[in-house]
This record gives C-alpha cells, sequence and structure tokens, in this order.
C-alpha cells in the first residue's frame, strides 16, 4: 500500500514510474528507458555500488560514465537513499558516490529506489537520514525531489524543466 501511493503520488506529480522485481533488472530498464525516449545510450552516474556492481555490460550498446556530471549529460541515473510516500518525493544524499550533479544538470533523471526505503512521511524518512548517519554527523546535502523541475512563474504556464531535469524516471525495486 506505502509504495502504491508513493508511485501514484509521484505521477501525479508528473514523474514517470516503473516496478522492477530485481535490481539486476535495472540496466536492463534504463537502456529501454533511454531507447523508448529516442535518448542516446550513454548515462552518467556516480559511483554508488548499489548501481556500479549491476550488470551494465549486459547492455551491450550502452554507455555507463561515473563521476560528477558537467553539464553536458543528457541522462544521469542516482541511487536514493529513501523515498516519502505520502508525497512521491525520493530522498537523495549527497557524496562522492551520489554526486549531486547528477540530480540537476542532466535533461532526464533516472532514480532507483529500493521499496524498502520508502517511509510513509517525510519525519520517518529524515529520522532515517540520522539514523543511517549518526548523531552530528549529517550529510553535506539532502535533496527532496518531487517531480521533474517545473516552474509556473511566466504566464501562470507550466514549464517543465525549468531549473534542472524536465523528465523524472523512478525505477522502484521490489516490493
Amino acid at each position: 500500500e506505502r509504495i502504491d501511493l508513493f508511485c501514484a503520488q509521484a505521477v501525479k506529480l508528473f514523474a514517470s514510474v516503473e516496478r522492477l522485481a530485481s535490481a539486476d533488472a535495472v540496466p536492463a530498464a534504463v537502456a529501454g528507458y533511454l531507447r523508448q525516449k529516442n535518448l542516446p545510450q550513454s548515462v552518467r552516474m556516480g559511483d554508488d555500488p548499489r548501481l556500479s556492481d549491476l550488470p551494465w555490460s549486459q547492455e551491450g550498446a550502452l554507455e555507463v560514465r561515473h563521476g560528477p556530471s558537467d553539464g553536458n549529460d543528457e541522462v544521469g541515473v542516482s541511487h536514493a537513499f529513501g523515498g516519502v510516500a505520502e508525497t512521491g518525493t525520493v530522498v537523495m544524499v549527497s557524496g562522492a558516490d551520489n554526486p549531486t550533479t547528477i540530480n540537476f544538470l542532466p535533461e532526464h533523471h533516472i532514480v532507483v529506489i529500493d521499496a524498502t526505503s520508502i517511509q510513509g512521511d517525510l519525519e520517518t524518512a529524515i529520522a532515517g537520514i540520522r539514523a543511517r548517519f549518526g548523531k552530528g554527523e549529517m550529510p553535506r546535502t539532502v535533496n527532496l525531489i518531487s517531480g521533474p523541475s517545473r516552474s509556473g512563474d511566466i504566464e501562470q504556464k507550466l514549464i517543465l524543466g525549468a531549473h534542472g531535469p524536465r523528465a523524472l524516471h523512478l525505477i522502484v525495486v521490489g516490493g
């Protein structure tokens, strides 16, 4: 129920959602998303072992580059720390393995999230960050991402991609 709510809320915020039974299916899902959107078979990601240990080589045409984005990457792939079901929000923590630039610079952001890390509310998600990092130790940056970047500042017309990715694709694994 919590995972279904997360997915439904994310879709309301213009994100696309794909559910997978196993993390090993993530590379094929990423390649499929790129084909569906007619994008180059090339992604940028950090060195998070939850991503880098996946069988990317099975997708022979897919080029995977590691490290922070310099703004020239069309697609970034990140792994979420967690999610908030009541809002469809992904919780991203920064670090060498998850560079913040991947969250904001590419036009398309693909976020992998473990279903077990989706909490019901924001307070529980924040408590999870505190528990993970310890008292007085927090990551440099915590980003809460709810849908693709958008703005309605000009003539109250909604524009996607105004200040960041114009597309957010969530891959929920498990659950």
